[in-house]
């Protein structure tokens, strides 16, 4: 338990990635089966020449094989993840090679437009290559010239992943196994990027070239309401548009709608890219300017720069007919199309609390 009482707070603990960990349980349990030892830790060589040692829950035989397993350790990163149970299981193969396969709680890719084919097991190419570069060492250290079956299982996966992208992108089943670094660094939410990423991603692959970016559940809700989109083109970007943007430069689209919180858009508007507290906060003073060059008069500016939050701001302009919510959503708009390609037809809606439209700019397609 950490001490809350401390003045300086402690720095946070990076962990390791599900990568990490169907690595070190397949050596595990492949070095069982070809030299008959067993230990209760495990030491993995990281994509970047960093080696680790993993604790072992387990490393035993299993029927025609061997199987260990660890707990996910993400330190102090907010991971879906973290604490679950993974394990491997191991099978010999008279070919040479490493075959993988999606065992309980592990998903299996449905549609086209991941890095993986549809029916691939859901374990991404950097796990994959860390397997197999440490199951070949291990195979000519003992002069084996077979192969292996590699089985990855999480306990309780189908339901976690229920928690993440995973059932929109069309990975069924159950979670991924990822990792680029094989660290997970506190905060960094590559994760949850790359799910942005590969949504985009999936939904273009498979003909849907209008998707809808949306921080949160009832901004969702009201992009449904209008556009009638299936799951497939909504993109839950949470507070990172800035990888929306990004992304549609390499992968553009028809049509970007962009809906969110009237505060959370009051961001976008100013230029910022990531819209989490930590990293960009709501700039009264700049609402009271935009409310000032649509016909707010010197005592509704003063009252926005000193309104307690973004949605008493609006709430004030709204009473005085100065339409705020466009305004503001023109403002991120047209910071979005300096972002996009020029082929990206673009539009902005604002949601209050109840996921009413609060202001919008752009053309209705």
């Amino acid at each position: 338990m950490r001490d809350e009482t401390a003045e300086q707070p402690a720095p946070l603990r990076s962990g390791l990635t599900t990568g990490s960990c169907a690595t070190a349980t397949s050596l595990a349990a492949a070095r069982l089966l070809l030299s008959g030892e067993h230990h209760d830790a495990v030491e993995i060589t990281l994509p970047k020449g960093k080696v680790v040692t993993m604790r072992l829950e387990f490393c035993r035989l299993h029927e025609q094989g061997a199987e260990a397993g660890t707990f996910k350790d993400a330190g102090d990163d907010p991971d879906v993840t973290h604490g679950a149970l993974l394990y491997s299981r191991v099978r010999l193969l008279p070919e040479a090679g490493v075959t993988f396969v999606a065992g309980a709680g592990v998903g299996t890719v449905t549609r086209p437009g991941l890095v993986l084919p549809v029916g691939e097991p859901a374990i991404n190419p950097v796990p994959r290559k860390m397997i197999t570069d440490h199951l070949l060492q291990l195979a000519a250290e003992h002069h084996y010239s077979g192969g292996f079956e590699v089985t990855i299982n999480v306990r309780n996966g189908e339901t976690l992943a229920l928690k993440t992208m995973n059932p929109r992108l069309g990975i069924l089943g159950g979670l991924s196994i990822l990792g680029t670094s094989g660290i997970v660094r506190p905060f960094s939410c590559a994760a949850y990027i790359a799910s942005i990423h590969q949504g985009i991603d999936v939904a273009k692959t498979n003909g849907y070239l209008h998707s809808a970016a949306c921080t949160g559940n009832a901004s969702e809700d009201t992009m449904r309401h209008v556009y009638n989109l299936p799951e497939i083109a909504l993109i839950e970007m949470g507070d990172f548009v800035g990888a929306v943007l990004k992304h549609l430069r390499k992968v553009p689209v028809d049509k970007l709608s962009l809906c969110g919180g009237f505060g959370k858009i009051s961001k976008l508007a100013a230029g910022h890219m990531d819209l989490h507290s930590r990293h960009s906060s709501i700039d009264l003073p700049q609402l009271a300017d935009w409310a000032a060059a649509i016909g707010a008069d010197e005592a509704l500016q003063n009252a926005i720069r000193q309104a307690n939050t973004s949605q008493q701001a609006l709430a004030m302009a709204s009473a005085q007919g100065i339409a705020l919510g466009d305004a503001v959503c023109q403002h991120a708009l047209n910071f979005a199309r300096s972002v996009l390609p020029k082929q990206v037809q673009v539009e902005v809606f604002a949601i209050d609390r109840q996921g009413a439209i609060v202001g919008h700019a752009g053309a209705f397609v």
